[in-house]
């Protein structure tokens, strides 16, 4: 197999995965489940944009739900909040010219005017670029326990701020998000009629996202950062702009929590201040670790996994003390993630597999020698 067959064949498992699963669900009619498969995916692009900075720029935050909530937040703000007043203006109707402000009714027929679903998914990634780029230039520059703790405060000022503004909803968040048309037939939304839809668009969200990232890691780009991860101080002697690479691998992690914040908000068709806390941002780290920092595959997996066994409430009460178990387990038994010494198991056995095929076939191939006299 060459190298570049073997270098796609994860993604063509993953895509096989999802159709499988699905089809599975659907012959057992249990297809209801794909609502909490779709959210785990999408919380899943949180923890692999988590993986790009801890697991290769070596880097710790705890601020990553705060990101999540403030591309759900603008998203839902500026799909809700009504433009009316300034629909007069001229700048408001070049805006209805190009689509990014859209008049529609309210929860009770009056007909209000808002950003259109994709106005505010830019929106949202816009805000997010210039708040984290203001945090991590100075917080990158600390390192250990420093950088958590800076990450941490700015997690919980984030909280505080949407559980105590009435724009935000306050402590009921926003609810009646409306539905994000894509284009192409697609939309996003909570109906149980696009059910199937969403899982595919959230699984073909996240397949993409693994492939630039996978891309990127294999890049000059992802090089730097692995050195960086191992030696700091020899990266930075060799020419590395340390300070450069880790605030743009911060920056991407940031707007990947932010875009799936914003997918999972029209999702569910609202978001509250519990997105922002810090137990979200704590979780979203256990489970980079709980799959292997520097795994793509492995935190993919497991946070879709662990996440949709917490959405089911399989564990009742006691979600979170079963979560730690695992997560102990995996970080005890297997630091670099499950999937590296499931591999090497598999390997072996395949490799003693084709040993005894070779030893049975050398078996049947040897010939009993006859010894003849010559006269």
């Amino acid at each position: 197999m060459s190298h570049r067959l073997k270098a796609l064949l994860p993604f063509a498992l993953f895509a096989l995965a999802l159709v499988a699963v699905q089809f599975t669900l659907r012959a057992t009619g249990r297809e209801y489940c794909l609502t909490q498969l779709t959210m785990s995916l999408y919380y899943a692009i949180v923890v692999i944009g988590l993986c790009l900075v801890m697991g290769y720029a070596g880097q710790v935050s705890l601020g990553h739900g705060a990101f999540f909530a403030i591309g759900g937040y603008t998203s839902a703000v500026l799909t809700t909040h009504d433009f009316s007043r300034v629909n007069a203006t001229a700048w408001a109707g070049a805006l209805r010219q190009a689509c990014l402000l859209v008049a529609k009714d309210d929860l009770y027929g009056n007909q209000i005017v808002t950003a259109s679903p994709w106005a505010a998914f830019l929106a949202a990634m816009l805000v997010t670029l210039v708040i984290a780029s203001l945090i991590g230039y100075p917080a990158l520059r600390l390192k250990g326990h420093y950088l958590a703790m800076a990450t941490l405060g700015f997690g919980l000022i984030v909280y505080k701020t949407v559980l105590g503004t009435a724009l935000f909803g306050a402590a009921d968040g926003i609810n009646g998000v409306p539905e994000w048309k894509l284009g192409f037939g697609l939309t996003v939304s909570g109906r149980s009629a696009l059910r199937v839809e969403n899982y595919y668009v959230a699984g073909a969200l996240v397949l993409v996202l693994l492939v630039l990232l996978r891309n990127l890691i294999h890049s000059r780009v992802g090089r730097a950062l692995q050195a960086i991860h191992d030696r700091e101080t020899a990266a930075g002697a060799m020419g590395i702009n340390t300070a450069a690479y880790k605030l743009r691998a911060f920056v991407l992690s940031a707007l990947l929590a932010a875009m799936a914040g914003v997918f999972f908000t029209h999702y569910t068709g609202g978001i509250g201040p519990s997105e922002a806390s810090a137990f979200k941002s704590v979780r979203y780290v256990a489970l980079a670790a709980s799959g292997g920092m520097a795994s793509l595959w492995g935190v993919t997996g497991m946070s879709t996994l662990l996440n949709y066994l917490s959405f089911r409430g399989l564990f009742g009460s006691y979600d979170n003390a079963v979560f730690g178990v695992i997560l102990i387990t995996i970080v005890s038994l297997a630091p670099e993630g499950p999937l590296k010494p499931l591999g090497l198991w598999v390997g072996r056995l395949v490799g003693m597999r084709s040993t005894a095929s070779q030893t049975k076939q050398n078996n049947g191939d040897t010939v009993e020698r006859v010894p003849t006299t010559v006269i």
